[in-house]
């Protein structure tokens, strides 16, 4: 199933859903983290940029678990 961020809103409910599985499990699932990566590949970079923004702020420690396609030097 194809999920993509349409709006700040989407972004902050992702936040929201890592920053809970994180306090419940200390970890983020495999397909909750497969499910985020493919947004990040796939959303505006408005929201992508919006995301990475509030895991550094909110949950700093999740940031390892996703790649950045605007830092990784990709297309």
């Amino acid at each position: 199933m194809a999920y993509r961020w349409k709006n700040n809103l989407d972004v902050e409910e992702a936040v929201v859903v890592l920053m809970n599985s994180l306090d419940e499990n200390a970890e983020i699932p495999g397909w909750l983290r497969r499910t985020i990566q493919q947004a990040v590949y796939d959303s505006d970079p408005q929201y992508v940029r919006r995301f990475f923004s509030e895991m550094k702020h909110h949950a700093p420690e999740s940031l390892k678990y996703f790649e950045d396609p605007m830092l990784s030097g990709g297309d």
